[in-house]
């Protein structure tokens, strides 16, 4: 018996000397599925294989930020968050502990969508971070807190723009708007086109909180001319719907506390939601 207790005592020794420990074993990722990968969301992301662990380092280049493993995360199966920061194709790279290659794939981000419904209506506007990341951070903050329920198209101009995201019934202005941004406009940036989307503002550059408006027809005139006149900031498109915002141009305007160019009945965003 001793002398068998002695051998296995040397076989645990040799192992631990060549490294056959169990922190020693490299993970392996043999599988990995996306359930949800939105830009300005949390990820998640799940890694299947063996041996995985929570001290595995993650890299993205900075697309997916601030990576964690779930504690519900087991050697078979790590669960994976982090928030999206980027749209297009990004690489995302698992290494070991100490740094070696575990596994690595191309995840794609799609540009952010987001739905307005005004009643029976529905219009679908496609964002672009790439070009204007403020703004589009600042239009899906107000989405995603709920900001825009209930808020009015309260001035329309037929053949220039439709303006919404500010006032209530009555032309009464929402409270919970936040800090003004800075205007994200360039020569040679996005253009305000047919469709486009643009952040409403006053005379002075740097004003804009909630208020968008989409232009019904080519308003280049709209656009950075100069540090003078530095423009309007473009941050998306309507890709669906847009008959919709062309009958909302239809409607007839007159003036209200102050205000001109008031649709005489209420077209009232019922709801805003990312859904992409």
């Amino acid at each position: 018996m001793k002398n068998k207790f002695y051998g296995v005592l040397a076989l645990s020794l040799a192992l631990a000397a060549c490294g056959g420990g169990a922190s020693d074993i490299k993970p392996q990722v043999t599988a990995i599925k996306v359930a949800a990968l939105q830009y300005g969301r949390s990820a998640t992301i799940y890694l299947g294989g063996a041996d995985l662990r929570n001290t595995m380092q993650v890299d993205s280049g900075g697309a997916c930020t601030s990576p964690s493993f779930a504690s519900t995360s087991t050697p078979d199966m790590a669960v994976l968050n982090c928030k999206v920061a980027q749209v297009g194709d990004f690489v995302l790279s698992i290494k070991s502990a100490q740094g070696d290659a575990v596994y690595s794939t191309t995840l794609t981000v799609p540009k952010p969508q987001v739905l307005l419904s005004t009643g029976s209506n529905s219009i679908i506007l496609e964002l672009d971070p790439a070009n204007a990341p403020v703004t589009v951070n600042n239009f899906l903050g107000y989405v995603n807190s709920g900001y825009y329920t209930k808020t009015l198209f309260h001035r329309v101009i037929a053949g220039f723009v439709v303006q919404a995201g500010g006032y209530t019934a009555g032309l009464v202005k929402k409270a919970g708007q936040g800090a003004p941004i800075v205007l994200e406009t360039k020569k040679d940036g996005p253009s305000n086109l047919r469709g486009t989307v643009a952040m409403a503002r006053t005379s002075e550059p740097n004003s804009a909180t909630s208020e968008f408006f989409v232009n019904l027809v080519d308003n280049k005139f709209l656009d950075f001319q100069s540090a003078a006149s530095p423009g309007y900031a473009v941050f998306g498109k309507v890709t669906q719907g847009l008959d919709v915002i062309d009958g909302i141009a239809t409607q007839t305007t007159g003036s209200l506390n102050g205000f001109s160019d008031v649709p005489l009945t209420d077209i009232t965003i019922t709801t805003a939601l990312q859904i992409q």
